[in-house]
């Protein structure tokens, strides 16, 4: 209660009853360590109450764990403490009453409820973060089994959460407690390095800041001046990944230099400089350009006393609460000063928008906590617009994620980009200062190959609901055309439309394939997931039964037409039916050559040519999921074959095949040549793109009169020359 001096009277009764209402709910309960487990409800709401949160978040961390382990219902609690506390809680508690095929399954759905409550209201994440950090604190009175479990949880997911939004106390005292549990004795190991290495410097330390201190009472500022030392964790850290001994980490100690205002900071680092020299390289300027989390300081290192590196951070009184509390100084800067925002608080809320951005094209859990796991290590790289607006993005970025950055439709019609004025691919990672411009076209898409490296979460969830729907949209026009044809097999001239008499006769066939609609069911055929001759003759039972019969001369005429080797009805190819259609890599058909269509389940139509051993190995086990396909008169694109080209070595080889196939007006797309050393002979195998089996032989005829050419010919798969 002393700690809640900052409340009204009437919210301090209100959280005394929440209170009241906790400890009759845990009546019984007790901790691993033997206390009463209402200790724990009360940890948690201290340390809200450390970060001056308002009286409904203390009253949500005191009853946060009353729905999840007292059977109290949440109508309960609305009644009792009004919505918003019941919703805190609610978004607090886990899922058990859900039933989860996997623990990491359950694990991503906690998480996705929990990240979606916070996003809607940050201080679902606050009191999660305190009650994990009381966890941590009391973790070795758990059974030793599940502390390997519950360490490697926080250090992956509640310690990056509490830096992204700046509480940088809870993010090392996590960080260090999960280290403490998860290595034991290398903890213990560290621990004693360290306090044998602070009594050794202990001296130095004090001789530092004897100098600095005097130095700014010269120069008449006031300051304040406190040491900084490294975390255990973040000395391992360092050991671990630049393979350092604990002689070579020389930043353990540093000092921080608080000062009034922003100016100061930088009057201060000149005294510094004046003092001590600074290390090239070493001076950062995190005021100019806060980090992601709000976080505004200016760090230097300088070479001190007995030529030991110091590292100074320098800062104002108010950036040093936001620099530890993060997201919490919005609510300490309300008890303190109202009129004050804190950056901290404004980029932390800009990060959990985009979470329900996420969520919004992303249903599947899993797939939501891989999008947000990307943000959640932001080593961040910070560059400009054309206009020069600054725009922080995570390392390893590319030109892709700066354009969803700017906004999705940017994102989806990026054609081509420019950095500092120079054309670059799509695939370029960022630097720091870079200027980015983006060349959109309104024909333009996302491309599935950019999932392969694009880094942020936002970009990875806008090209994959792009995809899925164009995917979507490509199979129903497959499927309605497979069922049309399938139906005109049956004697009927075409698809019912989905109106008047029809839509009974649709309702019924949907009734008996389960699916939710006509589109849906269209779908699932294109996709392979049904097959088309089994729905048409159950769709012509019902259009008899209603009383229309099937035409006899279509009917005769179509059996007659029938490739009887194909079970269902045919489809027409043209090259424009993007991702509802796979030609297959075995064989790569190109117009011309004999072609079947493979229904895969779920992969849509997979278009195989006639003779090969893939397709003849399918048909033998599956013959009902081929349908009879052929090429159109008019194909709008070119198909990619494979060439297998035997050469004599010699110099201008490459170029020389190059021009053959230049001359035949074939487009290279792709090239292999053996991995061994120079012989006489070697094979080339291109990948090019004809139009059709004209184009190709033309192709051929022009590398076999080529010089040095010994054989060309088209490359069949492993599987058929065998």
């Amino acid at each position: 209660m002393a700690k809640l001096d900052y409340l009204s009277p009437p919210d301090l009764e209100q959280v005394r009853l929440a209170y009241r209402f906790a400890d009759e709910a845990h009546l019984g309960q007790i901790r691993n360590s033997g206390e009463p487990y209402i200790t724990h409800p009360i940890a948690v709401a201290a340390q809200c109450a450390e970060w001056k949160l308002d009286a409904q978040a203390l009253m949500a961390a005191l009853l946060h764990d009353a729905l999840e382990d007292c059977g109290i219902t949440k109508t309960e609690l609305i009644e009792r403490f009004g919505s918003p506390v019941a919703e805190l809680v609610d978004g607090l508690t886990k899922l058990d009453k859900l039933h989860f095929n996997t623990r990491e399954e359950n694990q991503a759905e906690s998480f996705r409820k929990m990240l979606l409550a916070m996003a809607r209201d940050v201080r679902v994440i606050l009191i999660k973060l305190a009650d994990r950090t009381h966890n941590m604190r009391t973790l070795s009175d758990a059974p030793r089994e599940k502390w390997v479990r519950i360490a490697s949880e926080t250090l992956d997911i509640y310690a990056p959460i509490a830096h992204r939004l700046g509480l940088n106390q809870t993010y090392r005292e996590l960080q260090d407690l999960a280290f403490c549990h998860l290595r034991p004795w290398r903890y213990a190991i560290l621990s004693k390095a360290v306090a044998k290495a602070r009594s050794r410097r202990r001296d130095l330390i004090q001789k530092v800041q004897r100098e600095v201190e005097t130095a700014f009472a010269n120069s008449g500022m006031k300051v304040r001046i406190a040491g900084r030392e490294k975390t255990l964790y973040s000395i391992y850290k360092k050991m671990d990944e630049k393979h350092l001994s604990f002689a070579q980490v020389t930043d353990i100690y540093g000092f921080r230099v608080l000062v009034p205002s922003v100016i100061d900071c930088y009057t201060a680092l000149g005294t510094l400089h004046q003092l001590y020299k600074p290390v090239p390289g070493k001076f950062k300027d995190h005021i100019a350009i806060g980090k992601l989390n709000g976080y505004q300081s200016l760090h230097t290192t300088l070479v001190g006393p007995s030529g030991v590196n110091v590292e100074f951070q320098v800062r104002t009184e108010a950036m040093h609460l936001v620099a530890e509390s993060g997201i919490a100084a919005h609510w300490l800067y309300k008890v303190n000063s109202p009129q004050e925002v804190t950056n901290g608080d404004r980029l932390g809320s800009k990060w959990l928008q985009s979470l329900l951005d996420i969520q919004d094209e992303t249903r599947d859990a899993a797939e939501f906590w891989d999008h947000v796991k990307v943000d959640l290590f932001p080593d961040a790289v910070y560059v400009f617009t054309p206009k020069s607006q600054i725009m922080a993005l995570p390392r390893g970025a590319t030109v892709v994620d700066f354009a969803y950055a700017i906004h999705s439709n940017v994102g989806d019609r990026t054609l081509a980009a420019r950095i500092n004025g120079e054309q670059v691919p799509l695939r370029t990672e960022l630097k720091n200062g870079d200027v980015i411009e983006i060349v959109t076209a309104p024909v333009s898409t996302p491309n599935p190959a950019w999932l392969g490296f694009v880094r942020t979460a936002r970009a990875r969830s806008k090209i994959r609901h792009h995809l899925k729907t164009l995917a979507q949209a490509d199979s129903e026009g497959m499927g309605e055309k497979m069922l049309a044809q399938a139906l005109r097999a049956e004697g009927i001239q075409k698809l019912p439309d989905n109106t008047g008499e029809h839509k009974l006769i649709w309702e019924k066939l949907l009734r008996f394939t389960g699916n939710k609609s006509r589109s849906e069911l269209l779908t699932d055929i294109g996709l392979g997931k049904r097959i088309a001759t089994i729905v048409a003759k159950r769709l012509l039972t019902l259009l008899t039964d209603s009383g229309e019969k099937p035409d006899a001369l279509l009917l005769t005429r179509e059996r007659y037409t029938a490739n009887e080797t194909v079970s269902q009805g045919g489809v027409v190819l043209d090259g424009s039916e993007n991702a509802s259609v796979q030609f297959a890599t075995c064989c790569r058909p190109v117009p011309g050559d004999g072609i079947v269509g493979y229904l895969g389940r779920g992969e849509g139509l997979i278009v195989h040519a006639e003779d090969c051993a893939v397709a003849r190995k399918l048909k033998n086990k599956d013959s009902e999921r081929f349908i009879s396909v052929e090429w159109s008169d008019e194909p709008v694109r070119t198909f990619e074959t494979e060439v297998l080209v035997t050469v004599a070595n010699g110099k201008g080889v490459l170029a020389r095949v190059a021009a053959a196939l230049a001359a035949a007006e074939a487009d290279i797309t792709h090239i292999d040549m053996e991995d061994e050393a120079a012989q006489d002979a070697a094979d080339l195998r291109f990948i090019i793109a004809v139009r059709d089996l004209t184009q190709l032989d033309a192709a051929l005829r022009n590398l076999r009169r080529t010089p040095s050419v010994l054989k060309a010919q088209r490359a069949k798969s492993a599987q058929q020359i065998s």
